[in-house]
């Protein structure tokens, strides 16, 4: 009897430590897959509250206890004064741009003051998932570049290492945006919130990469001229970033046609530390490997018809729609086969302004009225 309880307890004591290890691993799996943008929050913190405005509410910002940055995030702002401004203008650039981007879409990259900004959407391993994090990475990226040929971070300043002779009637000089210090701070800002060595964690950061690469792959030669009357008998050029509507355009295109791949253990059993395109393979074997510019995912997406908690998804109801419209803004296609209803708007705008000397301006009120469609 004693053996037969012995072994009872025994095996209650395995089953209780296989059970404390399964719950520890299933919390630490779900914290590194909430850990994944978390930093996109403090967009919210400076926005609603205006914390940038000093040096003691830039130390309220970064207080831990709003658990929106990692210690080595943190540790990075504090290094390079003023780039704190950057991080936050990049992500209200990239924002505005997704949303531009998806504005005739069923998914039109819907935002909320929620830690995470973009909602449950970044928990999903889906090709929307994959632009909000390569246009987040490109955004940050390129502020900070422009700040560094600004002057507003102290860490960095123009890329001075094109100088001198170019050509026969032009030469290197002026300020060159500082691409390859945003490309590197963004790269050790942006990823350090990644957390795993799984399928995730690798596109993520491939995704990540894919805007940096975007951002600098497009930088540009602008000139200036110099000579008598304008003769332009010499020019002097340098670097400028593209504007941010061309990698908002790029991303886009390469959404369209991001890879599906799966994780293929090349010889390791766990990813390094940077994302290894030679773990990243086409799920259809017959498809090209991704390159480091694509898009990649893993999941395929929702429908985004209907709301859906648990995804968050809002669906379209309510949204507006083009009735003559075959493509994804029309109403057949945006409404899910759902139907619309037509209502007719009044609109009143000033017209016919008049300028008189001196100094006022005098206009009439114009009224016209618009059809609008709205998904059901």
């Amino acid at each position: 009897m004693w053996s037969g309880a012995m072994q009872f307890l025994a095996l209650f004591t395995a089953l209780k430590a296989a059970c404390v290890l399964l719950l520890s691993s299933s919390i630490s799996s779900s914290a590194a897959a909430n850990s994944s943008g978390r930093w996109w929050g403090i967009v919210n913190v400076a926005s609603s509250t205006n914390l940038l405005t000093n040096s003691k509410n830039v130390q309220l910002a970064l207080d831990p206890s709003l658990a929106l940055l990692s210690r080595r995030q943190r540790r990075l702002i504090r290094q390079n004064p003023g780039i704190l401004h950057a991080i936050v203008a990049g992500l209200h650039t990239a924002i505005k741009e997704c949303k531009w981007q998806f504005r005739n879409r069923r998914w039109n990259c819907p935002t909320s003051h929620t830690p995470t900004v973009f909602g449950k959407i970044i928990n999903r391993g889906c090709r929307e998932t994959a632009f909000v994090f390569a246009i987040t990475s490109a955004g940050v990226t390129h502020a900070v570049a422009r700040s560094c040929s600004e002057g507003s971070i102290e860490s960095c300043t123009c890329d001075y290492r094109r100088r001198g002779p170019g050509g026969p009637d032009w030469h290197w000089g002026g300020c060159s945006d500082n691409v390859d210090f945003g490309r590197m701070f963004t790269r050790e800002f942006v990823d350090s919130s990644e957390r795993g060595r799984d399928l995730r964690y690798l596109i993520n950061v491939h995704n990540n990469e894919a805007g940096r690469i975007t951002v600098s792959s497009e930088m540009r030669q602008e000139c200036k001229c110099h000579g008598m009357s304008g003769s332009c008998t010499i020019r002097t050029c340098w670097m400028r970033l593209p504007s941010f509507r061309t990698v908002g355009d790029l991303l886009k295109d390469r959404f369209d046609g991001a890879s599906r791949v799966v994780y293929a253990n090349k010889g390791s059993n766990r990813a390094s530390h940077r994302a290894d395109p030679r773990h990243l393979q086409p799920e259809n074997p017959a498809h090209k490997l991704p390159s480091a510019q694509d898009l990649v995912y893993f999941e395929k997406s929702p429908n985004f018809c209907s709301y859906n908690s648990k995804m968050g998804t809002l669906g379209t109801s309510g949204r507006t729609c083009n009735s003559s419209s075959p493509a994804l803004d029309g109403c057949e296609l945006l409404c899910c086969g759902r139907g619309y209803k037509t209502r007719i708007e009044k609109i009143t705008e000033r017209c016919h302004c008049t300028f008189h000397w001196c100094c006022h301006v005098s206009c009439l009120n114009c009224t016209s009225t618009q059809t609008l469609h709205q998904c059901l």
